[in-house]
């Protein structure tokens, strides 16, 4: 699946959830998803007119407000679904982290033990954000049919996030004892 179709999947499934502004949808996006997936404003505008030009999502301006509202058509319904039914796109990881400990001869002890704390605040932090997001979700009513699929996801992210708070004692373990011999 392109990186365009993958974009489209995120943007049609979100806006099936609920009509959004392109800037909420963005949020949405980073705030839910983005423990496993992520689009920039110069993703999501291209793609939104590209699925309304399609006839995938239809554009409303309500009232006097300037704000531009994204729904999902029922063609866009049947697109998504065609699109969800597709084997998903495996990208190439990129973890700067890793790239830089891998190299940790050169950078040194001092250093990796700073990565590796960094990327120990980051996992905690992204639990508790998870754990509150599963909190909100089940005590949002308007997302009940959503709810058990979207709690699938944020237990990935919690199995994640759990994972990487147990490599990082255990590597800053290995860093102290190679910082003492």
């Amino acid at each position: 699946m392109p990186r365009s179709d993958q974009s489209q999947t995120a943007i049609l499934g979100a806006l099936s959830i609920m009509p959004m502004t392109g800037y909420t949808l963005r949020q949405q996006i980073r705030d839910i998803l983005g423990h496993f997936w992520s689009e920039s404003l110069g993703q999501i505008y291209p793609t939104l007119a590209a699925l309304e030009q399609q006839k995938l999502v239809q554009r409303e301006v309500p009232g006097n407000s300037r704000s531009t509202t994204y729904s999902i058509t029922p063609a866009g319904i049947t697109r998504l679904r065609e699109l969800l039914a597709e084997s998903p796109q495996r990208g190439k990881p990129r973890n700067g982290t890793m790239l830089r400990l891998f190299f940790g001869a050169q950078l040194g002890p001092v250093a990796c033990r700073a990565l590796v704390t960094n990327a120990l605040v980051q996992a905690t932090d992204q639990l508790a954000a998870l754990q509150r997001e599963r909190e909100e979700l089940f005590g949002d009513a308007t997302l009940a049919a959503d709810a058990p699929y979207i709690a699938l996801t944020i237990s990935a992210g919690e199995h994640t996030a759990r994972a990487t708070i147990a490599w990082a004692n255990e590597s800053l373990a290995t860093l102290a004892r190679l910082g003492s011999s």
